[in-house]
């Protein structure tokens, strides 16, 4: 596989998903009627043919359906969807990555949490722009009664379902939040398999962030300071719970260039972590917390002379923070 012919964000692109699985841009396309069937000949991307970069949208921590019963939360949606609308008219991606906390499910009965996935991904579909999500902690989490809901005299409260699902992305809900020492080894695995010689770079997503950005992080609250790029620092890294592998394995493949995680409403930086970047995105949905201005982390890629660059793209169209991840 040259450069010229891969899949895949262009590159090698490996997802932690639910289950652990590895998508090469086994894209679900906004042209099928159930957004959750996968699609038996899609197509792969590619680099166009007028040498065009090939851009990613990054949609973190959107928390649909949060507070769901009052009118606050269905406005949050609304403001989610405007959001998204504006960076895809802005900066027209090639592909669209929704970096977990799609839904805020322990504020969602389980019969309408598709319901909100499907108001997520909706728009993404209807501007047929394909598309992959992975999963994050609140994805996975249990409906939680409001206490508001409760006359005086009570409502008889339902149990919900455990998840029989063995993994899930970087851990979180009724998962602890850890990629595991299993996972990693797998990973290994596959990338060796999809890209046995390390020739195409890869760039690799996940929701919760690992122990190494607590290693690179800026000074909280304190202003970014190069070699770091970004544009807010207002909180301390909420990590991973341990470190068994992973980042040991990404550092070790020289063709790993970046890793993008969610999770952190209040960072946006890039910061380098020995041959590689950590980046966070930034928050993009209007659930959630944190007040921030709302936004997307784009990613550019260029094939001749190859080259991935980044910046922020926020709802008002400005753009901010670009840094160039490789080569």
């Amino acid at each position: 596989m040259d450069r010229a012919h891969c899949v895949a964000l262009v590159l090698l692109v490996l997802l932690f998903v639910c289950v652990v699985v590895v998508i090469t841009l086994v894209v679900l396309s906004s042209r099928r009627q159930d957004p959750f069937d996968p699609l038996p000949n899609t197509k792969p991307l590619r680099f166009s043919a007028d040498g065009s970069p090939f851009k990613i949208a990054l949609f973190a921590d959107l928390h649909y359906g949060e507070n769901a019963w009052t009118d606050w939360g269905p406005a949050q949606d609304d403001n989610s969807d405007r959001v998204m609308s504006a960076v895809i008219d802005a900066e027209d991606p090639d592909f669209v990555i929704y970096l977990g906390d799609v839904i805020t499910a322990n504020n969602l009965p389980i019969p309408n949490a598709s319901l909100y996935w499907d108001r997520a991904l909706s728009l993404t579909r209807n501007k047929w722009k394909p598309w992959s999500t992975v999963l994050g902690n609140h994805d996975d989490a249990l409906f939680e009664w409001p206490s508001e809901w409760f006359s005086a005299t009570g409502i008889p409260q339902v149990n919900c379902p455990k998840t029989n699902v063995p993994f899930s992305d970087s851990g979180g809900g009724s998962y602890p939040e850890v990629v595991s020492k299993a996972q990693a080894k797998w990973f290994k695995r596959q990338s060796k398999r999809i890209n046995p010689n390390a020739s195409i770079p890869e760039v690799i997503f996940w929701h919760i962030p690992s122990r190494a950005y607590q290693k690179v992080a800026p000074v909280t609250t304190m202003q970014i300071h190069a070699p770091c790029v970004g544009s807010i620092n207002k909180e301390k890294v909420a990590p991973q719970k341990a470190e068994w592998g992973i980042m040991d394995i990404l550092v070790s493949r020289a063709s790993v260039k970046a890793v993008f995680a969610g999770h952190n409403h209040g960072l946006d930086w890039c910061c380098p972590h020995k041959s590689l970047w950590l980046c966070f995105a930034r928050h993009t949905g209007y659930g959630g917390y944190g007040n921030w201005s709302r936004g997307s982390r784009i990613i550019s890629i260029v094939e001749q002379p190859f080259s991935i660059t980044s910046w922020i793209r926020m709802e008002d169209g400005t753009e901010h923070s670009r840094v160039v991840l490789a080569p």
